[in-house]
């Protein structure tokens, strides 16, 4: 997929916008850029994925940023 950037904008293909939406968070990991789609309804898609499990939020946070260091590689 080939990503342009101007004027401080990135431009994603059409196939990629109708895909994953047009709503991002940009997140640096010093040697490269990450862009994680952001739900129409975060609320909803984060009950969709907690559904079933009897963790507490902290938990979950504590594993999500588990996860996130190691898949930065640090």
């Amino acid at each position: 997929m080939k990503v342009s950037a101007n004027d401080g904008r990135i431009y994603l293909p059409k196939d990629t916008r109708e895909k994953y939406g047009t709503d991002f968070r940009m997140i640096d990991m010093e040697d490269r850029l990450v862009l994680v789609p952001v739900s129409d309804n975060p609320l909803d898609k984060l009950r969709e994925i907690t559904s079933g499990t009897d963790k507490s939020s902290e938990e979950l946070k504590k594993e999500a940023r588990k996860a996130l260091v190691e898949d930065s590689g640090r």
